[in-house]
């Protein structure tokens, strides 16, 4: 393995850990506030029988884009959340911080389509798990 293939496979797990912090803290600052998290989904037209999946993808699928397993799917799914989101709770035109927040949803889609593209790097246990497949 050369230099730039080690710094591009370290960068995309330091970027794995900038981007899944985020819904790991928020997926679990749910479980405490479920009934909260709760009136505000319905009150923005979601069911809150929702919330149990919100949480599995925020938690779940954050601990996932970390230690890089199932990567490529699970970006899939958190571009795909991001935009859902940012249409549903922050498409609000003009309230300035509103169109904030939804253009930092579709901005962190766009970095979870590149997470898709790319894959999780040597750092992660997609690899190990190829790994070990290409051994069998």
């Amino acid at each position: 393995m050369n230099s730039s293939n080690a710094l591009c496979d370290f960068t995309k797990l330091i970027a794995r850990i900038m981007m899944s912090v985020m819904f790991i803290v928020a997926g679990y600052s749910k479980i405490g506030a479920y009934g909260g998290t709760q009136e505000y989904m319905a009150a923005a037209g979601v069911p809150g029988i929702l919330l149990p999946l919100v949480i599995l993808l925020e938690l779940g699928g954050g601990l996932a884009i970390l230690f890089g397993f199932l990567t490529r799917w699970v970006a899939v799914a958190f571009a795909l959340f991001c935009l859902v989101s940012a249409w549903m709770f922050h498409n609000v035109p003009g309230d300035q911080m509103q169109q904030i927040m939804f253009m930092k949803n579709v901005t962190i889609a766009g970095g979870f389509l590149l997470l898709a593209c790319t894959g999780a790097g040597r750092f992660s246990f997609d690899h190990a798990m190829a790994r070990i497949k290409n051994k069998s």
